[in-house]
Parts: structure tokens; sequence; C-alpha cells
């Protein structure tokens, strides 16, 4: 995405309409989910623990970010929905908001999210719905986002007490944003409670053989369930939206 706001751009954009074919709630909570990740995952570049996995965390997050830039500009202009609307007009889940941590934190974030997202996008490709020809396209990378955090489940799961003991603080750490993934998001023709029952089936059997275990606890949001969806967002949220779109709001209208 390049910089290409007018200059007298000062607030949020009033986004063009979308197609009549195109559900624009369902667009921007898609995009919003890959935009955001993408940016979370591209803080690990430089400091990833090794440069093997530096490459692939960066792959992951421009992979998400081309689901973001079909999805947004489905809405309308997708730069400047990513870097001139205000906090409240972002829907993502709080999931993918959450900071990586230490890198615990980054592939318990991923086995959830790439779980849900690959069995919605398998089901919305199944489909004759409007997402359904980026739904048949992404499922496929997805499937190794999807891989990739299982493969390092089970080997920091069942590798030292060090990194056993961080992955069950990551999970209970995170495990109370899962349940906004299956609140039911206008545009998308889902079953929501099936998709449900097959993420913790997916996500209990990796759990399993990485010798760890689904915490205990309420799996709802900071507030309550869908509160990102809502446009309610963590604290965190506000600091990185704000390094995000630094650049083009320090320089409205550059381009190179």
């Amino acid at each position: 995405m390049t910089p290409t706001a007018p200059a007298n751009s000062a607030v949020a954009p009033t986004a063009t309409a979308a197609p009549a074919t195109v559900p624009a709630t369902a667009a921007l909570a898609l995009g919003d989910d890959a935009l955001v990740l993408s940016h979370r995952l591209g803080e690990w570049v430089g400091s990833a623990p090794v440069l093997e996995e530096e490459v692939a965390l960066a792959n992951i997050a421009l992979d998400l970010l081309g689901q973001a830039r079909v999805l947004l500009s489905l809405v309308g202009d997708e730069d400047e929905l990513a870097y001139l609307r205000e906090e409240r007009a972002f829907t993502n889940l709080q999931l993918v908001e959450q900071p990586g941590g230490d890198f615990a934190h980054t592939i318990v974030r991923q086995l959830f999210f790439s779980t849900y997202q690959h069995l919605l996008y398998g089901r919305l490709a199944e489909g004759e719905g409007a997402f359904a020809p980026l739904a048949g396209k992404a499922v496929k990378e997805v499937a190794y986002h999807r891989d990739h955090a299982e493969q390092w489940t089970l080997r920091l799961g069942d590798g030292t007490d060090v990194s056993h003991e961080r992955m069950r603080r990551a999970l209970t750490a995170l495990w109370r944003f899962t349940g906004e993934m299956f609140q039911p998001v206008p545009g998308l023709d889902v079953d929501w409670t099936g998709l449900e029952a097959a993420w913790l089936e997916s996500v209990t059997d990796v759990l399993e053989r990485a010798t760890l275990t689904l915490p205990e606890g309420p799996r709802t949001g900071a507030w309550s369930a869908g509160a990102g969806r809502q446009g309610l967002h963590t604290e965190p949220f506000g600091r990185m939206l704000a390094e995000m779109q630094h650049l083009h709001r320090s320089h409205p209208g550059a381009t190179w």
C-alpha cells in the first residue's frame, strides 16, 4: 500500500459504498483481522529467534496483507481505510491485536487464529457467496499458516520445561479472546456453532499432542464476546495503530 491520501485528509474518510453483492460489514471485519495481524507479525522482523523464522513470519504477514488489500478494496480505498480510520472504526477481533509478547504468545495467537481462519475460509470457499473466490485462494496459504503454528506448538509444548511453561502462560493469557471469533458476522453465511466445535476439536488435538491442555475459564473478550467487532479494543491496540499509521499521517499525499 502506498500513501496517496489527499493533503486535507485529517479524519477517517467515508468509505466508498461497496458493490451490492459484497457485504461491507463482513469485508471490513475480515480485512481488519488480516491487516492488524499482519502488522503484529511484521514486528518480529529483525528480532525473531532464528533467521529462518524471521522469513517465515514475514511471509505469513505478507499473505495476510494481501488478503487485507483485497477485502478492504471491496469497501473503499484500501490506504484510507488502513491509515486514516480512528481506533473505534476498526472491527478486528481483539485476539489479533494482542502483542506478540514472547515467542510463545505469538505462536499461541497464530494457532488460535489460523485454525479459525482456515476453517472459516474453507466453509466460505465451498459456498456461492461474495467471498467464495477470495476464500478459495486464501485457504491454501492459510493452511500453511496453520501448519506453521501447529509445528511450533508441538516443538515448544513438548520441548523444555521453560518452553512448556511459556506456552502454558500464553494459552492462559489469550484464551479469553477466543470466544469472539464465533460471534456471527453480518454477511457471512456460516454455521458458527459448527465452526466453533470444529475449532475446539482441532486445537484440543494439537495441544494434547504438545502435552498442553486447554485453559479453564470464560472465553470472552475484555468486555464481552464480540467487542472488537463493535469497535471496542484493548489498550495495546491504540499504540499499535499509532505506529502503523504514523508515516502516512505525517506525510499526507506523499508518494514514493
